[in-house]
């Protein structure tokens, strides 16, 4: 047991901790406490590196003031490097749905640094009188500033990730825009026929709508980045040294390469949620038209025989269990299925936000949660419907151009050439009839075949143009 276990006390007194683990004692106890979601920090990699960052800071601000031993404040900016640069990430095992608002995941970064630091200065595991997590890699901060300067960034570097992959994803529907500019199709409101479009023009529709996101997503990352550095507890700058919070803030931007800004009022700053909820909001609005989206592919693919059957989807798997041939649309399905979940989290962080009281929001770990995983998996669902769907969308365009020309509402295309009147009566009998417009408007002669293709061109039913009657 020796061999395999160190010691290690705090508060609540001694507890046994994995002799090579660079964790210590408060991480162990979080261990113990909180198996919630099976979602650990170490799944987020840029949590952990943002954390890194927000102690590297910490570190070279108080030796650079004489707060902290030169050699030790190195070796904590060393150590913090190495986690930046990807090593020792397992050791933050710590369940993302906690109780104590944070603090095991900040007392889980200030074991790892501090056990690193104790090696890169030649000693042992836990031996904390040479460099001590509390006294040393959380010199003048506490949970209350370090972990949402941390999770903030950790969105906004998620948040690149996340418009990257719109991005691609507008780009794959702006191409088959291009593909698709000259295939004719009936455009339909509330289900019912309603003008004549190109399959081009919707997809470009798709493109545009999801582009919208782009710039709202960026209106709201840049609120992540005013953080509240040096406010400690509650926002007064209790242990923290005059001059610390702005250094920290300034070293923070010169060590990640983005530029942070420091709250105005620190007290203010401490429990306030509000740039969480509206950049939450900012990832539901995404999910909203996404899923709208893929209702529209997923009827637009309908059929084969008895559905729209206007587009083909990559067939991905095979349908069902008892029926023979069917292929389903799994990945707008599974889109769809994402961005339900995006709208709950977006629900439970308005919830955690309203539940904060006086100088502190305890319920911060569910937010953290919430929003990671929305971002985790809108960034992994749009990756795969461009690839596994998208990409591999391809037009029935015979099918669509016969539906044009039965249905009813072709008539308000030809209404500029032939007239309202004759567009009525038009309408009136094909709709007791049962026959296409098209073939009537051949049949009394009201326009030549010649001319009823002209108007029918899908320039000519999707542009402006000038009418010859």
């Amino acid at each position: 047991m020796e061999n395999k276990f160190r010691v290690e006390s705090d508060l609540l007194g001694e507890l046994q901790v994995p002799a090579d683990a660079y964790y210590g004692v408060q991480t162990q106890r979080a261990l113990n406490n909180y198996k919630i979601s099976n979602t650990r920090m170490c799944d987020y990699p840029e949590y952990i590196i943002a954390m890194a960052y927000v102690k590297m800071a910490a570190a070279a601000a108080n030796t650079q003031l004489g707060v902290m031993p030169k050699e030790i404040g190195d070796a904590i900016v060393k150590a913090c490097q190495e986690i930046v640069d990807g090593k020792f990430h397992d050791q933050f095992p710590v369940d993302m749905v906690q109780g104590g608002a944070g603090t095991s995941v900040n007392m889980n970064a200030n074991e790892v640094i501090a056990n690193r630091a104790l090696e890169l200065m030649g000693h042992k595991k836990g031996e904390y009188q040479y460099c001590s997590p509390n006294d040393h890699v959380n010199c003048a901060q506490s949970t209350n500033d370090a972990y949402p300067s941390a999770f903030r960034y950790c969105f906004y570097r998620m948040n690149k990730h996340l418009e990257k992959a719109l991005r691609d994803l507008i780009v794959s529907l702006r191409n088959k825009g291009e593909e698709f500019k000259d295939i004719i199709k009936m455009g339909r409101t509330q289900l019912q026929d309603a003008v004549p479009m190109t399959s081009g023009q919707e997809f470009n529709a798709f493109a545009n709508n999801l582009e919208e996101e782009l710039a709202n997503l960026d209106r709201n990352a840049v609120l992540l980045k005013e953080i509240n550095m040096g406010g400690t507890a509650i926002g007064t700058g209790l242990n923290a040294v005059p001059g610390f919070a702005e250094l920290c803030t300034k070293l923070m931007s010169e060590f990640s390469g983005d530029k942070f800004e420091k709250a105005p009022d620190l007290v203010e700053a401490t429990p306030d949620t509000g740039a969480y909820v509206s950049y939450s909001a900012a990832l539901k609005r995404l999910a909203v038209k996404l899923s709208k989206t893929c209702n529209d592919l997923r009827l637009m693919a309908s059929g084969p025989r008895c559905g729209l059957h206007e587009i083909n989807l990559p067939p991905m798997a095979p349908g069902s269990s008892i029926m023979p041939g069917k292929v389903n649309p799994v990945i707008p399905e599974v889109t769809n299925q994402v961005c339900f979940k995006v709208i709950g989290n977006d629900t439970a962080v308005a919830f955690a936000a309203e539940a904060g009281q006086l100088q502190l929001n305890v319920m911060e770990p569910i937010i953290v949660e919430s929003i990671l995983e929305s971002q985790t998996w809108l960034i992994n669902v749009m990756n795969t419907l461009r690839t596994k769907c998208i990409d591999g969308i391809t037009v029935n365009a015979d099918h669509c151009y016969e539906m044009v020309k039965n249905s009813i509402g072709i008539v308000t295309a030809l209404n500029p050439y032939i007239g309202y009147k004759a567009s009525t009566k038009v309408a009136k009998e094909a709709l007791e009839t049962g026959r296409s417009v098209y073939d009537l408007v051949l049949e009394h002669g009201i326009m030549s075949k010649e001319k009823l293709d002209e108007a029918l061109d899908p320039k000519a039913m999707t542009a402006s143009h000038d009418f010859i009657k």
